[in-house]
């Protein structure tokens, strides 16, 4: 089935959504977007990730040209429009066409696009087996240059950490910040587990995205009476961890088994992991909006 995608204000065919090369978003990733899951036909969390959205866009001084209940509807338009009951929905706002300088007064409206497809997450092995991943060299941006809470286009700083995980043969890489403390991965965020049981994470000032899916599992992890503990950690306590798995809206919950050659605890999936994703799962299709 040829998709269909939401181009401002429209529904058109795939070769027909096309963006103008003077887009800042294209010429300058000058823009924010979201990656939105669909389950059973419930849009999981949506209301949060427009939250997210529209702070990114106030945070650039960026005025999406939609309320947000016009966005829930072009979402919910754009997913029904593809026939589509489990989905990975992408939803981008460009600062829009301007010229070749980088003032962004020169963009008189903002550009919105929505796609929809089929999810394609990690192998099933990954989830049952664990990930290998690696610690990148390329370091997170400092959020004093670029807050890491704005969800933003700029993503070259991602990317080259991701080219040195490809170049090592695995599918994620851990990115530190100037300080050398652990920040995220380069499209999930990362928790541990201590020999204690208590639950790690990076607090967002180190570098990390308030991750939707980072804020519901630590939800999860308090209603299960359990210690979580938002602090800046080093690839030490990663190294010495009883548990490693990443988050994100793509990937869920995915356990990771070898850091740098090194095994977490006996190279296999741990259990609060396991539960972790089993509890998860049975959320998705209750906190959302219905297609």
């Amino acid at each position: 089935m040829e998709r269909l995608i939401y181009l401002n204000g429209e529904l058109v065919e795939r070769k027909q959504a096309k963006i103008s090369v003077f887009d800042h978003g294209l010429l300058y990733g000058d823009g924010v977007f979201e990656g939105i899951r669909a389950y059973s036909g419930n849009l999981f969390k949506l209301k949060e990730h427009l939250d997210r959205l529209y702070n990114s866009a106030a945070a650039i001084e960026m005025e999406i040209p939609m309320t947000k209940e016009e966005m829930t509807r072009a979402v919910v338009d754009t997913v029904n429009a593809n026939k589509l009951r489990d989905a990975y929905i992408r939803l981008v706002v460009t600062r829009g066409v301007g010229d070749l300088g980088i003032n962004p007064v020169k963009c008189f409206e903002p550009a919105v696009f929505i796609i929809a497809d089929k999810v394609t997450l990690y192998p099933e092995e990954y989830y049952k087996n664990g990930l290998n991943i690696i610690t990148a060299s390329t370091r997170r941006n400092i959020p004093e240059a670029l807050s890491p809470r704005i969800k933003s286009l700029n993503y070259l700083n991602n990317i080259m950490a991701k080219i040195e995980a490809n170049r090592m043969k695995v599918p994620e890489a851990i990115m530190l910040n100037r300080e050398g403390y652990v920040a995220e991965c380069t499209g999930d965020n990362i928790f541990l587990v201590n020999t204690r049981g208590e639950v790690l994470t990076p607090p967002l000032y180190t570098g990390a995205l308030n991750g939707i899916t980072r804020t519901v599992i630590i939800d999860i992890i308090k209603d299960m009476g359990l210690k979580i503990i938002e602090a800046p950690f080093t690839l030490f306590e990663v190294y010495s961890s009883a548990e490693c798995f990443l988050t994100g809206t793509a990937a869920e919950i995915i356990p990771v088994v070898d850091v740098d050659g090194r095994k977490i605890a006996d190279g296999r999936p741990g259990e609060l992991t396991i539960k972790l994703k089993e509890k998860f799962r049975k959320i998705t299709k209750k906190d959302g909006v219905k297609l």
